[in-house]
């Protein structure tokens, strides 16, 4: 006899993938904003604060 298979399990893995890739991409995007935003505070000569 098979054990039947856990969806709810499979489910809940799928979700957190997709979390991780997606807090991922916004730590991607926060920190290139944050990099454009620091050279532009440098290029213009204000503070950046």
């Amino acid at each position: 006899m098979m054990a039947k298979p856990n969806y709810s399990f499979e489910k809940r893995q799928r979700e957190l993938a997709k979390q991780k890739k997606q807090d991922e991409k916004d730590a991607k995007k926060r920190a290139e904003r944050e990099a454009a935003k620091a050279a532009k505070g440098e290029s213009d000569g204000t503070p950046s604060e």
